[in-house]
């Protein structure tokens, strides 16, 4: 048993919860900590509820000093965090304290309470009685049953400083591994805009020119001298507008008609933007099943290819298929990193993405821009999930 360690009892807890209620300002008087101020180990300073003093002072076992730890006993079990503010506060709704009670047999550090109750052991002993309702639980009594192992102060401190020195290195590492990523992003990012500047592979003198294929499309096609460029157009590159080489289609045809998904379902509903895949639907009327296409959000300019069947939820969006031979997978590309940020009231296709100038390269090199960049993707995918 934790004969040091003193908790808030469930009856100071409930039993006057009517009484702070008729007493309950939003504005000002003893803050009032609830489950929520704890969060991933640590104390939320952000209230929404106070009491007055005076009431506070009547309910002395509740009020909350600091070196006190709280922890939530509904919804995010296990959670402990250690008040460090001076000044009075108070226990709310679904948050328990522990107070240490130095001198009564041991000194006893409150960060190593806190970190035993958030190891695996602890965590085991708190949870042991949880109640599986709408949202998880454990009693007072429940946590007051839990077993410390306490040893002499100075050990605990070589534990403290022992876990401190892990939690770096752990800290370090989590580190680390957002730098490699944000790497890895931007290196993506490079290739993209080395590609698609005729810089990512040689060229080859025998490839039949951009114009040529952009005449088999639109035999009035004339390259335009109004259409600038930033550098040196590549051998054999034409330059054009997206709506020279894609055709767009409303999605209306493809609206999912109800969003009851499942993911027993096997018809996938989508949007261009991050989530992509937003559910599964067993609708058998209205699937966009000429592929591949480009699924484009017609407010955010965001997109994405699409080479299977499926749905889509919004109306806000076109639906994209290239012109001719030209490679799908190359214009999927130079989308993908080329956005236009303005009004989101608008709807950029037709007004203004459409008209934006992709430099295109002859078909041969573009299928050969294409496998090099799915190739070095591939290559930085797998050593992301090397670190992982």
């Amino acid at each position: 048993m934790i004969d040091d360690i003193a908790f808030v009892t469930k009856l100071a807890g409930f039993e006057y919860t009517n009484y702070i209620a008729d007493n309950i300002s939003k504005t000002e008087g003893v803050p009032l900590f609830k489950g929520k101020n704890v969060q991933d180990g640590e104390i939320i300073y952000e209230f929404e509820s106070f009491i007055p003093k005076s009431v506070s002072n009547e309910l002395p076992r509740s009020q909350v000093r600091r070196k006190c730890l709280l922890t939530p006993y509904v919804g995010t079990l296990g959670n402990i965090g250690i008040h460090q503010k001076e000044g009075l506060f108070h226990l709310g709704s679904n948050v328990g304290k522990i107070e240490i009670l130095n001198g009564k047999t041991t000194d006893i550090f409150e960060e190593y309470v806190k970190h035993y109750l958030q190891s695996s052991d602890g965590y085991k002993q708190l949870t042991r009685q949880k109640k599986a309702t709408a949202q998880d639980s454990i009693s007072i009594e429940a946590i007051r049953e839990v077993l410390i192992p306490i040893p002499p102060r100075e050990e605990q401190r070589r534990i403290l400083a022992e876990i401190e020195r892990w939690f770096a290195f752990v800290s370090m590492i989590d580190s680390a591994e957002k730098s490699i990523k944000n790497m890895i992003d931007a290196s993506k990012a490079l290739v993209l805009d080395l590609a698609i500047h005729g810089k990512l592979l040689p060229q080859d003198p025998s490839d039949e020119p951009a114009v040529e294929l952009l005449k088999r499309i639109n035999p009035a096609f004339k390259p335009s001298d109004n259409l600038h460029y930033v550098g040196e157009l590549p051998l054999g590159w034409s330059l054009c507008r997206l709506e020279d080489i894609i055709d767009y289609e409303q999605p209306q045809a493809y609206i999912v008609e109800s969003t009851d998904y499942s993911d027993v379902y096997s018809t996938p509903v989508l949007t261009p933007g991050k989530s992509f895949i937003l559910g599964y639907t067993n609708e058998s009327k209205g699937i966009c099943d000429n592929l591949p296409v480009i699924i484009f959000d017609d407010f955010t300019t965001e997109s994405k290819f699409v080479g299977f069947p499926f749905k889509v939820k919004s109306s806000a969006m076109k639906i994209l298929r290239v012109k001719g031979e030209i490679d799908i997978l190359y214009v999927a590309f130079f989308m993908s990193i080329t956005r236009l940020v303005g009004d989101t009231h608008k709807r950029y296709w037709i007004s203004e993405y459409s008209k934006l100038i992709i430099p295109l390269p002859p078909l041969q090199e573009q299928k050969r821009i294409v496998a090099r960049i799915s190739e070095i993707r591939t290559q930085l995918d797998s050593l992301l999930a090397d670190i992982q």
